[in-house]
C-alpha cells in the first residue's frame, strides 16, 4: 500500500514516508508466524489402526505473508500428549533441521502395536521464528500377523449358501475401561456391531484385494459403545468378491480364492487398572441364517423381514436355537491394515419425482446418475414383495430400461435379477430397506409390488456411495455447459472410486486400468486420493506375474491377463506411482513399485526387440477414426520406458538410469522412424490422436512441434472444431493443442454443445460422462464411465495454468502458464496441494484480463503469462496482474 497523494510539500512528504516506514515495521512484527497445520499420518487425519513401521508425517503452514516459507523444523513423537504439547519426546526427537521440507518419514524407536503415539512439529519461519503445531496423532494396528489372537471362524464351507449369516458373542466386563478397540479382517464384507448398534459408518468394508494374496483389516475406537457388564458383538458377513455367486463374462465366481465369507476379530480392551484383556473370535461363538437371503457386490440384494430377528446383536437375545460356528483356515498369511479414506454414504439425494404407473408400479427419479444404494420405507401386508429395479434411463412408456448396462451379465436362472433389490415385508408397520453389501448406477428405481400398496415421493431416498476423498479442488467459470461438465466428470469419478478405481459402478465394476490412468489427474486435481491409489498399486504388486505381466483389469479373480492387457492399458503400473509423486511430492510410491515397473518394461523390451510394440486395444471407442495400435502403444511403452528412467535417477539407481534412458531413446527414434514425416511435420495418416499424443508425451522432435501443433489445428478445423478421437485421443487432444499455442481452439472442442463433444451430453441431459459419444449408440453405452474424464484435468492445466514442477514435485514450486482463451471471460480455478491453496483466476475487462493468483506458503511459482516472453518467479502470496491482450 502507499499513503503519498500529490503534493510539492516535501516536508509532507518526508513525514508521510517515515510513517509509511512504520506502518511496514509493525506490519512485519504483527504478521502471524508461520504456524504448521493439517497435520497427518500416512497422508491420513490421525489414524487409527496403521501398520506402517516407518509411517509418513507431513503438514502444511498457515502464514498469509508474501514469501512465508519455512526455513527449518523439528519433530517430537511420543506416548504422552502433555509432553509432546510441552516439547518432549520419549519416542523420537527430531532435532533442528534446516530444511523447507514438508514431509517427514519417522526414524525413530521400534513403534509398537496397538499404541498412540501424539506429535507435533515445531517449523521456523523466514525470519527464523519458530512455532508449534498442535498435537495430532497416530495409532498402531496389530503391525504384524503373529499378534492376532482371534480365529478365523464361519458357518461352514458351502459357496452356494444364499443367505447372509449372522454371528454373535456376550461377554461381561468387570472393571472400569480406559479404552477399547476393534480389529476385524474378512474374507468378504462385513457389518460390525456391539450392543445393537452398527460400529462406525463405513460401507462395504474391507476393500477389495486379490483375497488370497493380501486381506485387509480395519480398526475401530469402541470405547463408547461398551458397557461395564455384559456385552454383545454382532457381525454380519457378505459376500462381496469373496464368494461371488453371480455369473458374468468376467467369470468371478471362479476366482481361486472363492469360499464361503469368514473372518476374525479380536476386540482388545484396556482397563483404568493398566490391564489389556481381548475377546476373540472363536468357538464361544454362535451363528444363524440373517434375513438377508442373498447379496451380491454385482447384482442386488434380497431381503425377508419376516425372518428379522430382533435384538440378535444385543445381550438379552436367546440364541440357543442358533449353531455352533466353524474353524476356517485365513483366506491369506498376509493380513494387513486398511489404511484409506473408507467408503461411506456421503450424499443423500431425495427423489426428484415419482410416476405411478398403476397400483403396483412406480417410478421414481432422483434427477442425477450416481453409485450406491436406494432406501425405501414402506407399510404393506406380511409377504408383499417388493422389487427395486435400478437403471440409468427410462423406455418410452416411462419404465425403467437397463439394456445399456446388462449386456455382460450372464445370470443362469431368474432368481437373481440384474440391479434389483428384493424386499419381503413382514407387515409389522413401517419398514425400511437398504442393502448391506452392494452398490449400483443408477438414476431410476421402477418399484414393481406383488400387491397395491401406496407410495409417494418421500418414500425412497438414493445415496451417493464412494471412497469418501477430501475434496482438493474447484472450479467456476462464466460458461456454463463447462461448469456442468466438470461437475458431472466428477460425478463420474467418485461413482468408481471404492476402495480401487472402476470402470463403471453397474454392468462391470471392474478396475479398469487404461480408464484409471486416464483419468489420474482429474482424480488428483479435484481429490486427495492418495491412499486409494497406493492401495491399488499394491493390489498390482499381488497380481503381477513373475515375467512382469499384469492382467487388464485389478483386482480379477483370473480374468484380463490374455485380452486388454498392454502397455496402453497396463501403464498404470507405471503413470500412477509418477502422478502421486508430481502431485505430492512423495516418492515412497515409486520406490514400493520399482521392481514392477522394470519387470513389466524388460517384459516388453524381450517380446518387442525392434522399439515398437502392437499389444495393446488402441484408441477405444473412437468417434469414427481409430489410430493403429502399434502406434499408441509403443507411445505408452516409451512413457513407461521413461518414467523407469527418471524414476531410477530419482532413486539413486544410475545405471537404470543410464540403461532406460537409451531405451527410451531407443523407442522414440524407431516410433518417428516409422510415423514421423519430417517434411510435412505429420505423423502417420494425420488423424487427431496420431499428431496429439506424440506431441503430449514427448516423442516429437523439438523443432518439428510448432509444425505437428499446426497440422493438429488445422486437422481438427476440418473436423468442424470437434472430436475424432477414442479413448487414447481424449488424453492427448486438449493439452496437445494448449501447450503448443492453438489454447482458443482447444477451448471451442471442450466447450462444444453438438456431437461429438462432452457439450453434446450435457445438452441432452447428462449429470455424469458417458461411455460412448452418440448417445443412441447400440453397445458402450454406460451412463456413468469416467474413461472420457481428462477434460477434468485441462481445466487446471490449460485454462488455470496450474501444473505440478517435476524437478520440485508437489507442487513445491507452482508451474503457472493460464490461456485467457477467446470465447471465456471468467475462469477460477483453486487446488489444495501438500503445500495449500493454489488459486489461478482470470477476468477480462476491456482489452485485457485482470489476473489474480495465490501461492501457499513454503511455495514458490514459475509464471509464464500470454504475450510475454520471459517467465516470473513468485513466491508465497497474493498476486494481481493486468495483462493487455
Amino acid at each position: 500500500m502507499t499513503f503519498l497523494p500529490r503534493t510539492n510539500n516535501a516536508a509532507f512528504l518526508i513525514v508521510l514516508i517515515f510513517v509509511e516506514a512504520l506502518f511496514a515495521t509493525f506490519q512485519s512484527y504483527a504478521a502471524p508466524p508461520c504456524t504448521p497445520v493439517g497435520l497427518t499420518c500416512e497422508h491420513l487425519l490421525n489414524p487409527l489402526g496403521i501398520d506402517a513401521p516407518a509411517p509418513r508425517l507431513s503438514w502444511r503452514l498457515d502464514d498469509t505473508r508474501k514469501g512465508a516459507k519455512q526455513t527449518a523444523y523439528q519433530l517430537y513423537v511420543g506416548t504422552d500428549s502433555v509432553e509432546v504439547s510441552r516439547g518432549k519426546a520419549n519416542v523420537w526427537q527430531l532435532g533442528k533441521v534446516m530444511l523447507d521440507t514438508q514431509l517427514s518419514t519417522y526414524a525413530g524407536k521400534t513403534l509398537q502395536p496397538f499404541t498412540k503415539y501424539y506429535w507435533r512439529i515445531d517449523a521456523w519461519d523466514k525470519d527464523g521464528k519458530p512455532s508449534a503445531s498442535s498435537v495430532a496423532s497416530f495409532e498402531t494396528g496389530l503391525m504384524n500377523s503373529k499378534n492376532w489372537q482371534g480365529s478365523w471362524i464361519s458357518d461352514g464351507t458351502d459357496v452356494a449358501l444364499k443367505p447372509a449369516p449372522y454371528f454373535r458373542k456376550t461377554f461381561e466386563t468387570t472393571k472400569k475401561i480406559k479404552s477399547a478397540r476393534a480389529y476385524i479382517a474378512a474374507g468378504g464384507l462385513y457389518e460390525l456391531s456391539l450392543n445393537g448398534k452398527k460400529v462406525g459408518n463405513h460401507r462395504l468394508d474391507p476393500m477389495y484385494t486379490r483375497f488370497d494374496r493380501r486381506t485387509l483389516y480395519v480398526a475401530y475406537d469402541v470405547t463408547s459403545q461398551l458397557q461395564n457388564g455384559k456385552n454383545a458383538i454382532g457381525v454380519l458377513l457378505g459376500n462381496g468378491w469373496y464368494n461371488h455367486q453371480s455369473t458374468a463374462v468376467w467369470f468371478f465366481d471362479k476366482a481361486p480364492w472363492r469360499a464361503r465369507p469368514t473372518f476374525c476379530l479380536d476386540l482388545r480392551i484396556t482397563y483404568t487398572d493398566g490391564s489389556v484383556e481381548t475377546i476373540t473370535s472363536g468357538k464361544d461363538w454362535k451363528t444363524a441364517l440373517s434375513p438377508i437371503i442373498f447379496n451380491s457386490i454385482y447384482t442386488a440384494e434380497h431381503y425377508d423381514a419376516r425372518l428379522e430377528q430382533p435384538g440378535w446383536n444385543t445381550v438379552p437375545f436367546d440364541d440357543s436355537k442358533w449353531k455352533d460356528i466353524i474353524y476356517r483356515a485365513a483366506p491369506s498369511t498376509n493380513i494387513v491394515a486398511q489404511a484409506v479414506h473408507p467408503i461411506r454414504n456421503v450424499e443423500t439425494i431425495p427423489a426428484r419425482s415419482i410416476t405411478k404407473i398403476n397400483d403396483t408400479v412406480f417410478v421414481y427419479d432422483l434427477g442425477r446418475t450416481i453409485a450406491g444404494v436406494s432406501q425405501i420405507r414402506v407399510k404393506g401386508l406380511a409377504g408383499t414383495t417388493l422389487r427395486l429395479k435400478h437403471a440409468e434411463r427410462l423406455y418410452k412408456n416411462g419404465r425403467v430400461d437397463q439394456s445399456n448396462i446388462d449386456a455382460h451379465y450372464r445370470p443362469t436362472d431368474t432368481t437373481d435379477p440384474f440391479q434389483t433389490d428384493i424386499f419381503i415385508l413382514s407387515g409389522k408397520g413401517e419398514e425400511t430397506f437398504m442393502p448391506h453389501f452392494n452398490y449400483k448406477g443408477f438414476q431410476y428405481v421402477e418399484v414393481t409390488s406383488s400387491h397395491p400398496i401406496e407410495l409417494v415421493k418421500e418414500n425412497l431416498t438414493g445415496y451417493f456411495m464412494h471412497s469418501d476423498v477430501p475434496v482438493a479442488g474447484q472450479v467456476k467459470s462464466a460458461n456454463p455447459t463447462l461448469d456442468k461438465i466438470w461437475w458431472a466428470t466428477n460425478n463420474s469419478y467418485l461413482s468408481n472410486l471404492f476402495g480401487y478405481p472402476t470402470d463403471c459402478p453397474q454392468r462391470e465394476k471392474n478396475g479398469w486400468t487404461g480408464d484409471a490412468h486416464i483419468a489420474i489427474e482429474t482424480g488428483l486435481y479435484n481429490f486427495d486420493g492418495i491412499t486409494i491409489y497406493e492401495k491399488w498399486l499394491a493390489d498390482h504388486r499381488d497380481e503381477q506375474q513373475p515375467n512382469g505381466v499384469l492382467p487388464s483389469i485389478i483386482p480379477t479373480g483370473g480374468w484380463g491377463y490374455e485380452w486388454g492387457n498392454g502397455p496402453d492399458w497396463t501403464s498404470t503400473i507405471a503413470l500412477i506411482p509418477w502422478n502421486i509423486y508430481l502431485f505430492y511430492g512423495d516418492n515412497k510410491i515409486l520406490a514400493d513399485n520399482y521392481n514392477n515397473i522394470k519387470r513389466y518394461v524388460d517384459h516388453i523390451n524381450e517380446q518387442s526387440p525392434s522399439g515398437l510394440t502392437s499389444w495393446g486395444l488402441g484408441d477405444w471407442v473412437p468417434v469414427k477414426s481409430k489410430s493403429p495400435v502399434e502406434f499408441t502403444s509403443s507411445i505408452y511403452y516409451f512413457t513407461d520406458v521413461s518414467i523407469l528412467a527418471k524414476t531410477a535417477k530419482l532413486l539413486g539407481k544410475q545405471g537404470d538410469s543410464g540403461l532406460y534412458s537409451a531405451l527410451a531413446t531407443k523407442i522414440k527414434n524407431a516410433f518417428n522412424a516409422k510415423y514421423l514425416n519430417k517434411e510435412t511435420g505429420s505423423y502417420g495418416s494425420g488423424l487427431q490422436t496420431e499428431l496429439s499424443t506424440p506431441l503430449v508425451w514427448g516423442l516429437v522432435p523439438d523443432e518439428l512441434k510448432s509444425k505437428v501443433a499446426a497440422n493438429l489445428a488445422k486437422r481438427v478445423e476440418e473436423d468442424n472444431n470437434h472430436i475424432d478421437v477414442g479413448l487414447l485421443g481424449t488424453k492427448a487432444i486438449l493439452n496437445a493443442l494448449s501447450e503448443n499455442g492453438h489454447s482458443d481452439l482447444a477451448y471451442k472442442v471442450a466447450s462444444q454443445e453438438t456431437f461429438p463433444s462432452w457439450g453434446w451430453w450435457i445438452a441432452n441431459g447428462a449429470t455424469t460422462l458417458y461411455e460412448n459419444w452418440p448417445i443412441d449408440a447400440k453397445s458402450d453405452i454406460s451412463m456413468n464411465h469416467i474413461m472420457f474424464g481428462e477434460i477434468g484435468a485441462w481445466y487446471y492445466k490449460a485454462l488455470g495454468g496450474i501444473k505440478p514442477d517435476p524437478m520440485q514435485p508437489g507442487f513445491k514450486n507452482v508451474l503457472l502458464e493460464p490461456h485467457f482463451v477467446t470465447g471465456l471471460d471468467h475462469f477460477e480455478a483453486t487446488h489444495n496441494g501438500p503445500q495449500g491453496m493454489i488459486r489461478s483466476l482470470w477476468k477480462r475487462s476491456g482489452k485485457g484480463v485482470t489476473y489474480s493468483v495465490t501461492i501457499p506458503p513454503n511455495s514458490t511459482a514459475t509464471l509464464k503469462l500470454p504475450n510475454s516472453a520471459a517467465s516470473q518467479k513468485l513466491q508465497a502470496g497474493t498476486y494481481q496482474f493486468d495483462v493487455t491482450l
